[in-house]
């Protein structure tokens, strides 16, 4: 594993354990070149999917970017990292899981804002206006308008 600090691949792993709820496992290692320490995740993969996107792209499904943005709709709001790892290793088990190598972007907004709509009102609300790409803030009250009578 290369050092995030010093780019050297002479690492090693100080603690192993269990990490979302058993779908991976987090490791502490520290650089034997400059002795920073950083935390890696491993996990399973079932299929190398691949994102089809609104342009008809093609693109290679990015756990970690499907994480920043979810972590940017929860953003000061209360919720531990770990929370957020177990939500989206959720949405990319149900993903795996359909059977699909191609997913559309479409689907994995829709997994992302059902999954978000359960758990933090304001973070669906913050991740929608991106998904749905809100313009106005009279977008926003529409939107909110909306869910409140789907409800």
């Amino acid at each position: 594993m290369r050092c995030p600090f010093c780019s050297s691949e002479d690492t090693q792993v100080k603690d192993s354990r269990s990490a979302e709820e058993g779908a991976a496992i987090r490791r502490r290692r520290q650089c034997l070149s400059c002795g920073q320490r950083f935390t890696t995740f491993e996990r399973v993969q079932l299929r190398d999917l691949t994102v089809v996107k609104r342009t008809g792209r093609r693109v290679h499904f990015d756990r970690e970017k499907l994480l920043r943005s979810v972590m940017v709709a929860m953003q000061k709001r209360p919720m531990e990292r770990e929370q957020v790892e177990q939500l989206v290793s959720s949405i990319v088990r149900r993903l795996e899981g359909e059977g699909e190598l191609d997913i559309t972007s479409k689907r994995i907004g829709k997994m992302v804002m059902e999954s978000l709509s359960n758990l933090d009102p304001v973070a669906y609300v913050r991740y929608a206006s991106v998904y749905k790409d809100f313009t106005e803030t009279s977008d926003f009250a529409r939107f909110i308008a909306d869910e409140k009578l789907d409800e």
